[in-house]
């Protein structure tokens, strides 16, 4: 670190410091001020923050991963991690366009990294379903999504938003819950869930209490025949949705040290394995009977465990968190074939190759009330420290070639090669919350992160709200943010090798292929996100909003060959992953929840929200980050029948999704990559039933309409048709409780 970065890290800690000391001599007259909220929970006052609350997890129950709910906030998509239309039904996260890799999972405020045990290939695509999927919904007691300017303070990874997953606390008496799922796809080529889950929470004597939760789920494969059509040449036709099993556990422990201060040890282990649809990166077919002896069978395992620590005060000063969690992850995955095996197939066989990704991570805050000028204030500041461990022997497993070919002298022999990596990542912030004036709230605020990596990143940040008047709010804000580089892109023994189409158009291939290997020079992705809007309340129940947001995204790290200029060893060419492309994403959001019977519409109601996207390219090539809707709009109708019955029709509507127009590697998309999808919608129906005090029903019919899309390729090659949406099934659960 040079002396000018370790100068500022000084200057920021000596800040830090000296506005928590200042305010702890405030104490004399703390009893006077108007104490304001946290930074934190200012921020989530946004307009471009929504909440799941409990009763629409109950209402809306998905059928396993929680995505299915997540999806129909504003400004939420399923995507994959860019246009490539590889592993397209494993769709995750997309959070306003940015690509699931910027959409930072937590759960009780703590990142889920598991997904950054799956290799990155070269599209930016990993074999994964993302991290959506750990906590069991019946767990679960509200789910914030955070998008725009507000996501910045959590750091690395937060540039298109935050989905924090809040469980289920400790109760002061002994009570439980068991649920029992069912959702039948009316298609018998579609594959059903069944899922069966428990809660168990009480004291366990005074002043210490437990929570404990456990989930069994498993989704069926879809039919190897599903997305066969008169169009289908291949032995097998495109894969539909593989299958998942899950199982997880997880236990906290809560000691209410005082009536002031509460110490929470958690222990969580999950088990996610896939059933194998015949899924591969890219279109082939010499493989094919390999596939076939596979459908069905297991070829990839994920295993997570976890132990947390948190402690929360409260002191005479203000308040504090430490929150400490380790996160092993172990993934076991069947081979996959290299160039010319052929590349990107899925192997045979019972040795399966394996990664291990450890995260640790900590963090600390002090919130500390303070009067200044007359003006209330509420100071946040702490520190984060994140360090990231992977040993992936498969992330170099492609050869170095033979002969004048051999690029081991770039990266090394193969002995001296290593799976091995790390980064470690350290931050300091600092927010205020305050009213410098009637009726405006600011929330100004910096981060400053250290990347063993990428080095120094500075995140400032302003947030503001004005009240108009009672019913009336403008808001805004405007914040910079980054992804530090994963430790696939930064390992300098990464290597991937292709050849034929796989190398670029501009540089074709010479005879011997075209390798990608790591960069560890590469920057931290940067986005500046930017948001203003108004919102609208009244008594009644009436609520409105509608908001403009831009994020404008520079040093976007990718390997697509494109525009690199490769090292010539031989008769092969080597690129490396690179910051190159800047992009931009705008779009507009809005909600419209309106009261149509009972007092604020407790008997019905009519909740809708929309996203509409002006752009979403880079600008280098006005390619798409991700294939997304132009538009998508929810639509929910709320009927409270009465005490013990209620129901919900819903609709969403998703405009037309194009897809790229230049192939990875440079060529120029013909034929069905031109493929769009056009406008469609999907509609539900869902009731409730309260049975007894004790037992509750929940039932109804997903997609009525029977509309379905059926996956065309298993790569680019059938433009944006690259995913399933799958037709009308039937659901139920039973709860009871005690």
């Amino acid at each position: 670190m040079s002396h000018s970065r370790t100068s500022k890290l000084f200057v920021l800690s000596a800040v830090t410091l000296a506005a928590h000391t200042f305010v702890q001599a405030q104490d004399t007259v703390l009893g006077e001020t108007t104490v304001r909220a946290t930074a934190e929970q200012e921020l989530k006052q946004a307009l471009g923050v929504s909440v799941i609350t409990q009763e629409e997890l109950t209402e809306r129950a998905p059928a396993n991963d929680i995505s299915e709910l997540v999806r129909t906030m504003p400004g939420v998509n399923l995507t994959g991690n860019s246009a490539s239309g590889q592993y397209g039904n494993n769709r995750q996260i997309d959070i306003r366009g940015m690509g699931p890799e910027n959409t930072l999972i937590l759960i009780d405020g703590k990142p889920v990294q598991s997904r950054n045990g799956a290799k990155m290939g070269r599209s930016g695509e990993r074999d994964t379903r993302g991290d959506s999927n750990w906590v069991p919904v019946e767990a679960i007691e509200r789910i914030e999504v955070i998008r725009g300017p507000a996501a910045a303070r959590y750091g690395s990874g937060a540039s298109g938003g935050v989905v924090n997953i809040i469980t289920k606390k400790p109760t002061d008496k002994l009570q439980g819950s068991v649920t029992v799922y069912g959702k039948f796809q009316e298609d018998s080529n579609e594959g059903d869930t069944k899922r069966s889950s428990f809660n168990l929470s009480g004291p366990l004597a005074e002043n210490l209490s437990f929570r404990l939760f456990g989930n069994m789920a498993k989704t069926d494969a879809d039919s190897p025949d599903l997305n066969r059509t008169s169009n289908t040449t291949s032995v097998i036709a495109p894969a539909g949705r593989e299958g998942v099993n899950n199982k997880d556990i997880n236990a906290l422990l809560r000691w209410d040290l005082t009536p002031r201060q509460v110490l929470e040890l958690e222990l969580g282990a999950s088990r996610q394995t896939n059933i194998y649809a015949g899924e591969t990166p890219v279109s082939i077919d010499a493989n094919a009977p390999i596939r076939q002896s596979l459908i069905g069978e297991e070829t990839n395992r994920t295993n997570r465990n976890t132990i947390g620590l948190a402690h929360r005060g409260t002191w005479d000063w203000g308040t504090s968190r430490l929150l400490f969690q380790y996160e092993n992850t172990r993934r076991w995955q069947n081979p996959v074939g290299l160039a010319g095996g052929p590349e990107g197939s899925i192997t045979s066989g019972n040795d399966k190759v394996s990664s291990k990704l450890g995260n640790y991570f900590l963090t600390g805050e002090v919130n500390t009330p303070f009067t200044l000028g007359g003006t209330s204030h509420m100071l946040t500041s702490g520190f984060e420290y994140r360090n990231e461990k992977l040993n992936d022997a498969a992330a170099m497993a492609q050869g170095t070639g033979t002969g004048g070919n051999n690029i081991g002298g770039l990266v090394g022999s193969a002995g001296e090669r290593s799976g091995k990596a790390d980064a470690q990542n350290f931050a300091l912030f600092v927010e205020d919350n305050f009213e410098p004036f009637q009726n405006l709230i600011l929330t100004p605020g910096v981060r400053f992160d250290h990347h063993s990596q990428s080095g120094n990143n500075w995140s400032p940040s302003l947030n503001a709200t004005y009240q108009v008047n009672d019913s009336w709010q403008v808001k805004g804000g405007i914040a910079r943010a980054f992804k530090a580089p994963n430790l696939y892109q930064t390992n300098k023994n990464y290597l991937y090798y292709t050849r034929g189409n796989g190398c670029p158009v501009n540089s074709p291939n010479m005879g011997a292929g075209c390798y990608i290997v790591g960069n560890p020079d590469l920057e931290a992705e940067i986005s500046v996100n930017k948001e203003l809007g108004l919102a609208y309340s009244n008594h009644n129940g009436l609520d409105a909003s509608l908001s403009y947001f831009q994020n404008d995204y520079k040093n976007k790290i990718y390997s697509e060959m494109n525009d690199g200029t490769p090292i010539v060893v031989g008769t092969s060419q080597v690129f490396q992953w690179m910051n190159a492309s800047q992009a931009i994403v705008k779009g507009v959001e809005g909600n419209l929840t309106l009261p149509l019977d009972g007092k604020d519409g407790s008997r019905l109601k009519l909740v809708n929200n929309f996203t509409y996207m002006l752009k979403n390219h880079n600008k280098e090539n006005n390619q798409p980050l991700s294939v997304i809707p132009k538009y998508t709009v929810n639509s929910t109708l709320d009927w409270q029948v009465n005490d013990v019955f209620s129901t919900q029709l819903n609709a969403t509507f998703y405009g037309r999704q194009e897809p790229r127009t230049v192939q990875t590697g440079g060529a120029v998309s013909t034929g069905n990559q031109l493929q769009e999808i056009g406008a469609y919608a999907l509609f539900g129906i869902g009731a409730q039933y309260k049975l007894s005090k004790d037992y509750s029903l929940n039932f109804g019919i997903t997609n009525l309409a029977d509309k379905r899309l059926l996956r065309e390729s298993n790569s680019s090659g059938a433009g944006a048709a690259s995913y399933n949406e799958l037709g009308r099934a039937y659901y139920a659960s039973i709860t009871g409780r005690f």
